[in-house]
């Protein structure tokens, strides 16, 4: 099986150690910013049906967020009238639901008109096909344009006074400056500071070239 990394996921990769490493920092410099590219979750069962029977996902890059990795596995996802995008990375570990996490753009590309909505918030959303190499699964929902969130632990969560389902705004120093506001509180006892973006969201930031990320509580 190869290897090699497709451009979304080195997207991914590559934005994230730009932030981490180039002096763009919150006041505890602790905070990530990272984009999250177009991508597949999928259940045990489809992962046979889609690379054959006892198939697992193989690690292949371990994400920021500790027991998450990029897969070496990728799926066509298919849309209407039979539009398509050919290589999209596969995140595992599996999950008792598979999603398809998109960015806008990627929805026109598709012909898809992408709910936005909180990860596993999938009832009622569009559906769409994912091809193999061993095979086909259709989707009856579960494709979506994953809402801004930010990552962090109770700590965390102490620290700037919010909850999950708490609101918070990302301020952002760059050559676009700009406020990205209501992103969404996803706490827990373990999750680094971490704020997720699709690829849309970064490129209207320059997320590249910023010199500064503040993450603020919203009123």
């Amino acid at each position: 099986m190869s290897t090699t990394i497709d451009q979304s996921t080195i997207e991914q990769i590559v934005r994230q150690i730009v932030l981490q490493h180039s002096g763009a920092s919150s006041e505890e410099h602790d905070l990530v910013v990272s984009i999250s590219a177009r991508h597949v979750h999928l259940t045990d069962k489809h992962v046979e049906t889609l690379f054959g029977p006892r198939q697992t996902l193989m690690p292949m890059k371990d994400l920021y967020q500790d027991g998450f990795y990029a897969a070496q596995e990728t799926v066509m996802v298919v849309g209407p009238r039979r539009r398509m995008l050919p290589s999209v990375r596969i995140l595992g570990p599996t999950r008792a639901y598979s999603q398809v996490e998109l960015a806008f753009t990627d929805g026109i590309s598709l012909g898809i008109d992408l709910p936005v909505r909180a990860s596993g918030k999938i009832e009622g959303t569009p559906g769409c096909v994912l091809v193999g190499p061993e095979g086909v699964v259709e989707l009856g929902q579960g494709v979506i344009r994953a809402e801004r969130h930010v990552h962090m632990n109770f700590r965390a969560a102490q620290r700037y006074g919010v909850k999950s389902g708490d609101r918070m705004s990302l301020e952002i120093t760059s050559p676009c400056s700009s406020s990205l506001k209501d992103l969404l509180v996803r706490a827990d006892e373990t999750s680094k500071l971490e704020v997720h973006l699709d690829t849309d969201e970064g490129n209207a930031i320059d997320l590249d070239h910023a010199t500064k990320v503040e993450l603020l509580r919203q009123s």
